[in-house]
């Protein structure tokens, strides 16, 4: 047994594995585990700007007037962040004419004439897990293209 011993190394080293995985997990992967919680927070909030830019378009471009498609837009942008976990209160719904980008939007108003071609934009602020709440840079914008039907009673 002595020659196992000998040939192995002494007892100086015993233990030294377990203080060597901790630096490594301190050090590696505590931050890729942060990295990967930033970056699925703002995959997260991307998916929900456009689930929520395309299912407000929908809402208001089927409604019969304006009030009624704006109150099922707001419903429908409230369903779509929450079904991404996002909340409702850091998401803004705007309108922009046809071909123009969302930095235009919440000049426009939408008139639901037949025909009537128009943008869906919404902001959602995504928060970074463990970030300060007065850093909302962070934003991702959503946008859809609606065009209503030619052939709706108005």
């Amino acid at each position: 047994m002595r020659w196992l011993r000998r040939r192995l190394g002494s007892d100086a080293e015993r233990g030294s594995a377990i203080v060597e995985f901790v630096f490594i997990a301190l050090v590696v992967f505590l931050p890729l585990v942060y990295v990967v919680a930033g970056f699925s927070a703002v995959q997260r909030g991307v998916f929900a700007a456009n689930a929520a830019a395309r299912e407000a378009g929908r809402a208001l471009g089927t409604a019969p007037d304006l009030l009624t498609g704006q109150a099922r837009a707001e419903a429908a942008v409230a369903l779509a962040v929450e079904d991404q976990s996002v909340a409702a209160t850091d998401v803004v719904l705007a309108y922009a004419p046809a071909g123009a980008d969302c930095a235009a939007a919440g000049s426009y108003s939408p008139s639901l004439v037949p025909g009537e071609e128009f943008s869906v934009c919404v902001t959602v602020t995504v928060r970074i897990p463990l970030l300060p709440e007065f850093i909302d840079a962070n934003t991702a914008t959503g946008q859809f293209l609606v065009e209503r039907d030619r052939y709706v009673d108005a």
